[in-house]
C-alpha cells in the first residue's frame, strides 16, 4: 500500500523558510516521479515542482529561484526547500506521485495516483 506523509508546514514570516518533508511508504520513491503542490483558498491545486523517474527536475515560474526540491532515497523521503517566502504562498501543500514517468504532464494533478494528507504554510507579512 503506498502511502505519504507530509510534515514541515507552519507560520513565518514574510521572506522566511519552511522545508517541507514528505516521507514514502509502500514503494521506492527513486522510480517514482514526485510531486509537490498546493492548494490555495479559493484556487485550484497548483503544480510547483517535481523530479521524474529520470532525475529530471522542473519548477514552476512562480516557484523557480525559491523553492528546491530534492530526495534522499536512504529515508526514501521527499522534500521541498522553501526560501524567500510571501504571504501568496499560504497554501495546503501536498506531495504526489504517479509511477510512471510524466515528462511536461507534471504540473497535472490529474496525472498523479497517490497523494498526501497535505501540510499547512502561512506567510504573513
Amino acid at each position: 500500500q503506498v502511502l505519504l506523509v507530509e510534515s514541515g508546514g507552519g507560520s513565518v514570516q514574510s521572506g522566511g523558510s519552511l522545508r517541507l518533508s514528505c516521507e514514502a511508504d509502500g514503494f521506492i520513491i527513486s522510480t517514482y516521479c514526485m510531486g509537490w503542490f498546493r492548494r490555495a483558498p479559493g484556487k485550484e491545486r497548483e503544480g510547483l515542482a517535481a523530479i521524474d523517474t529520470d532525475g529530471t527536475i522542473n519548477y514552476a515560474d512562480s516557484v523557480k529561484d525559491r523553492f528546491t526540491i530534492s530526495v534522499d532515497n536512504a529515508k526514501n523521503t521527499l522534500y521541498l526547500q522553501m526560501n524567500s517566502l510571501k504571504p501568496e504562498d499560504t497554501a495546503m501543500y501536498y506531495c504526489a506521485a504517479n509511477h510512471l514517468a510524466l515528462g511536461r504532464n507534471w504540473p497535472f494533478k490529474y496525472e498523479y495516483n497517490y497523494w498526501g494528507q497535505g501540510t499547512q504554510v502561512t506567510v504573513s507579512s
